[in-house]
């Protein structure tokens, strides 16, 4: 039995301060054909106002509400670790799965963000290969295997 895809593919928000690692995250998901619409944010301060409607977000044709966030936890202003306590300890934010992609190695924040409710948390490869593999799979686990809440 093979599911059925939806007619509009989910929005990806990826929030990562660095233009290189967005560039190469946008070359990966592209890569894998993957349909969804991206957006990208470079900082928590911006994520959170995307989430919320703020500013330049109010308009929800220009700013869908992400089905997945990727999530880099070293961001300035406002790093992924608060952005995310901020996510899920709003009502209206907290289904929208998070998955951390994200330089750091530190056991500390594996479980800081797991306690905090992030449903993934993935070390970001050194290649562009190992990235494509990377996306590959999370494009198919978010949006094959699982079943995803709507709005």
């Amino acid at each position: 039995m093979t599911k059925q895809k939806t007619a509009n593919p989910i929005t990806i928000l990826v929030a990562d301060d660095d233009a290189d690692d967005r560039l190469m995250i946008n070359d990966a998901l592209h890569e894998n054909r993957l349909a969804n619409d991206l957006r990208f944010v470079e900082d928590g301060e911006v994520l959170m106002d995307y989430l919320l409607r703020r500013g330049k977000y109010e308009n929800p044709e220009s700013s869908p509400r992400p089905g997945l966030i990727l999530l880099d936890l070293n961001m300035p202003k406002k790093d992924g670790r608060e952005a995310l306590k901020e996510i899920k300890g709003n009502p209206k934010l907290k289904g929208i799965p998070i998955v951390v992609l994200t330089t750091s190695k530190a056991e500390e924040d594996v479980y800081r963000t797991y306690d905090l409710g992030v449903n993934s948390f993935i070390t970001k490869p050194v290649t562009f290969d190992a990235l494509v593999s990377i996306t590959r799979d999370l494009g198919r686990y978010w949006f094959e295997i699982v079943e995803l809440p709507h709005g």
